[in-house]
């Protein structure tokens, strides 16, 4: 493993302590030896990507990343695109909405807004890629893709376990690809304690005609109250905003370098 590959999987493995991590966990969650370890995060520390919190303290990460990925962001128009979308669906569900990019072979959220003003609430990490296998948002991005390619891209990712998902969670091929036909069937995905114990989901793809996804928009909440019924009752809105997002899309440089970049994809596997 290169040293930019490590510095990377601290940077990651930092993103999910916030309030900071020893040297020694660090070194012995990512398997690394500990004064390589304490030289990445000596290097890191200068660059001013992590921060000791005191002498001979834990570690964590500074704002500077996340104010990169935010500068990056605001520049690609995403948010001012999407948010005003996003908004109105969060209110018209009283549900947490989340809008996520497709990024190579990775969903990553980018935007959302949370519709529930009182009682239960979910709202997950922001900024996270997506687990496609047992997600809303993955099976709305899978459904658009043949099963053979959506499977090559599970497999690389790996399925969810339930022990970490949720206890329905589809561990096997012939579960995921019989999810998917149920979906695109719909034309929009639903998961029912796939992706975290007692919480329910939908998506739909982001799409412009004949052309790949380019992202998903999706509508999670407790399966007390985001029902299936009131999922399918909720999809004519979820189908309309995420045709909204597809024509906003083409104000966004990021969506439409995405969005090149797939076709051409598409055009050299046809090819």
């Amino acid at each position: 493993m290169s040293t930019l590959e490590r510095s990377f999987g601290i940077l990651e493995y930092l993103a999910a302590y916030p309030e900071g991590m020893s040297l020694a966990n660090i070194a012995q969650d990512l398997a690394l030896p500990r004064s390589a370890s304490h030289r990445l995060l000596t290097e890191l520390v200068r660059c001013g990507y992590v921060r000791q919190l005191r002498d001979h303290g834990d570690y964590a990460l500074t704002t500077k990343l996340a104010a990169l990925g935010l500068s990056f962001l605001s520049g690609s128009g995403i948010v001012d695109i999407a948010q005003p979308l996003i908004d109105q669906l969060a209110e018209t569900s009283g549900e947490l909405v989340r809008m996520a990019i497709v990024d190579g072979d990775r969903l990553t959220f980018v935007a959302k807004a949370q519709g529930a003003r009182g009682g239960l609430r979910y709202d997950p990490d922001m900024g996270t890629d997506v687990r496609l296998s047992c997600s809303s948002g993955g099976h709305a991005w899978l459904m658009t893709l043949s099963d053979e390619r959506a499977l090559e891209i599970v497999s690389r990712q790996g399925f969810g376990d339930p022990k970490s998902y949720g206890p329905n969670a589809p561990t096997t091929i012939k579960a995921l690809t019989s999810i998917l036909a149920e979906d695109r069937a719909r034309g929009f995905s639903i998961i029912d304690e796939q992706y975290a114990p007692g919480m329910t989901a939908m998506a739909a793809p982001i799409q412009r005609r004949n052309e790949p996804a380019i992202g998903v928009i999706t509508v999670a909440g407790p399966a007390v109250r985001l029902t299936e019924a009131r999922m399918l009752a909720l999809g004519p809105q979820l189908l309309a905003a995420a045709s909204e997002l597809a024509v906003a899309s083409t104000a966004s440089p990021l969506f439409a370098r995405g969005s090149s970049t797939r076709a051409a994809r598409a055009e050299a596997v046809a090819g």
